[in-house]
């Protein structure tokens, strides 16, 4: 027993011996910060070259070049011959609520509910701010996140983060900004098999006609639920499903709805026509196949992740790449995602990058992770952009952003506070030329 506890106590030992609990947020930035000397990229495909950014008590108050700076009670910041950007915005992710991997046990993930209609479900009361993964995402200049809940058909309500927080409340950016739908699959494939799947069994039946048979039970709800806010009087018993969408109705709040092929998204459609919704598709890999469609019926899109093969085997092998471009030549209204497990954001930059090199210029290719990622979290009021009035949110790097071969991001500020950019991948870093007398 008693080398069972010390074998336990060694565990907790090594976990805490290299845990970040030294990393603390930044203090409430009061007083003038003048930022100058920096080539300003806007967010909205405007560069600013040789400019000053003047923030006062966290938000941004003037940007532009020679602004007079006095010569007392300010800090200046100097970024001469470096690149300042809004800070990146991840769409959809689940930082917070699990650590090491979405399927690694119950114990360790907060993603998923069970159920199918969770829709009072909260991501933010699990929102977890001391999860190591967090800082990695700030060193990549990642500032804000769009935490989203798992599971189920319905699977709750985001809301979106700011990445430097002692705790949830003080992390919540926009609480609530939106309700998740996860579109059962309208493809219908053969087979069990695959990566995976040897041996396994498909499910019985028609799968198409059993998902067309969940999304009309979603129907049934959003229906049930306008019945219900069409009450008079309101009903003395509250229901806490419908009270959750309630701001679907009012326009406070977006659906979005996790799909990728063409037919799925003309259901999306089909949604916004019935209910009114504001609809945001997540996903969207075929989205370039109708972007004329999405831009006529006003849908925006998550495009969740591009370093990935095409949706369908005759399609070509870079689609994912091309797709921003098509969706920008369109009009629609989209932000570019990193979902990938492994990278877990981190890479949304260089992905960023990639549709840079495929039809993008490089300012709408940002544009996609900063401003028009705020415009679908509906944040675009406080964030997304280095602009008047906005909250000071910004990215200092020397070389490009989108370029993994030259970014490197020196400094960043979440609401004009300076925040610490030390995270695990550091701290081993110089652990290791420590120990091959490297430093």
């Amino acid at each position: 027993m008693k080398k069972y506890l010390l074998f336990v106590s060694f565990l907790f030992a090594v976990c805490f011996l290299n845990a970040q609990d030294d990393v603390y947020p930044a203090p409430e930035q009061n007083g003038l910060l003048f930022i100058t000397n920096a080539t300003i990229h806007v967010g909205n495909g405007t560069v600013i070259n040789n400019g000053v950014i003047r923030i006062n008590n966290g938000k941004i108050e003037d940007v532009g070049v020679n602004l007079p700076i006095p010569e007392s009670n300010a800090v200046i910041f100097e970024a001469r011959g470096k690149h300042v950007y809004p800070g990146l915005i991840l769409s959809n992710s689940a930082i917070g609520l699990y650590e090491v991997g979405s399927n690694s046990g119950r114990a360790m993930n907060d993603q998923n509910e069970i159920g199918t209609i969770n829709a009072s479900i909260r991501s933010i009361v699990a929102y977890n701010t001391d999860s190591r993964i967090i800082n990695t995402l700030r060193n990549n200049g990642i500032l804000l996140a769009n935490v989203v809940p798992g599971g189920g058909v319905i699977s709750g309500l985001s809301t979106v983060v700011q990445l430097d927080a002692w705790n949830w409340e003080d992390a919540a950016y926009k609480t609530d900004n939106g309700v998740h739908f996860r579109m059962p699959s309208l493809l219908a494939r053969t087979g069990g098999g695959g990566f995976g799947g040897f041996l396994q069994q498909p499910p019985q039946g028609d799968p198409v006609q059993r998902g067309l048979q969940q999304i009309e039970e979603v129907k049934v709800f959003f229906r049930e639920a306008k019945s219900y806010f069409s009450q008079s009087p309101a009903p003395e018993n509250k229901n806490l499903k419908f009270e959750s969408v309630r701001g679907l109705f009012e326009k406070k709040q977006k659906l979005f709805i996790h799909c990728n092929i063409v037919k799925e998204m003309l259901v999306c459609i089909d949604f916004k026509k019935e209910f009114g919704f504001d609809v945001v598709i997540v996903g969207g890999s075929e989205s370039w196949q109708i972007a004329d469609l999405l831009k006529e019926n006003g849908l925006a899109v998550i495009l969740n992740q591009m370093h990935s093969l095409p949706t369908m085997i005759d399609d070509d092998v870079d689609q994912p790449f091309k797709t921003p471009a098509l969706l920008q030549k369109a009009g629609v209204l989209y932000a570019i995602n990193d979902d990938d497990g492994s990278a877990r954001g981190r890479n949304l930059a260089f992905n960023a990058g990639t549709a840079a090199a495929y039809g993008l210029t490089k300012e709408q290719a940002l544009t996609a992770i900063t401003l028009s990622a705020a415009k679908i979290l509906g944040i675009d009021d406080k964030t997304g952009s280095v602009e008047k009035g906005k909250d000071a949110n910004l990215v200092i790097c020397e070389g490009d952003i989108l370029d993994m071969r030259t970014q490197n991001i020196t400094d960043a500020f979440i609401q004009g506070r300076k925040i610490n950019l030390t995270d695990k991948h550091k701290q081993l870093y110089e652990r290791y030329k420590y120990k091959y007398g490297l430093k």
